[in-house]
C-alpha cells in the first residue's frame, strides 16, 4: 500500500527521498517527490536526468546490494537548497565496482547536496567515499 504523504519542507522532502525512495523503495512517490528532469550524480559516480533514468540507477544500486540502507547523519537546509552527510551501508550480493559479489556486509560515507523547485527534488549531487567501499568489499 503507497504510503500518502505531503511534503512541505526541503527537510521532509530530502528525508522522505531517503527514507522513502531508497530505504523503503517506494516506486509510487517518485513522480510525486521528484521533477520531471530531476539531475541526479549517485554516490557510485553515474549520473541521470530525469525519473526513469534515476528509477535505473536506483535499481542498480538494488541488484548490488538488496539491502542497501541510507542513514542521514546530518542534514542541513536553508530555503530551496539542502546538503546531508550519509551512511551508505549494506551486504554485496551483485557485481559491484568491477567486483564480483561477495557477501560482506560495507559502509560507506557520503555527501549529497539538493535544489528544490515547485515541492519536488530537482537536482541531487552525491559524492560517495569509494574507495572506503572498495576496501569494505576487498
Amino acid at each position: 500500500m503507497a504510503l500518502s504523504i505531503v511534503v512541505t519542507t526541503t527537510r521532509e522532502l530530502v528525508r522522505s527521498f531517503y527514507d522513502d525512495l531508497w530505504n523503503r523503495w517506494d516506486d509510487d512517490l517518485v513522480d510525486r517527490m521528484l521533477s520531471p528532469t530531476f539531475d541526479f550524480r549517485g554516490s557510485l559516480g553515474t549520473t541521470t536526468s530525469g525519473r526513469d533514468e534515476w528509477r535505473s540507477y536506483r535499481d542498480a544500486v538494488r541488484g548490488c546490494s538488496a539491502d542497501f540502507h541510507n542513514e542521514v547523519v546530518a542534514l542541513v537546509c536553508e530555503g530551496h537548497r539542502a546538503a546531508a552527510r550519509l551512511r551508505y551501508s549494506g551486504t554485496h550480493t551483485g557485481p559491484l565496482l568491477g567486483l564480483p559479489p561477495t557477501g560482506r556486509r560495507f559502509e560507506y560515507a557520503g555527501a549529497a547536496f539538493f535544489t528544490v523547485a515547485e515541492g519536488r527534488l530537482d537536482s541531487a549531487w552525491v559524492l560517495g567515499d569509494l574507495a572506503g567501499l572498495e576496501e569494505a568489499l576487498t
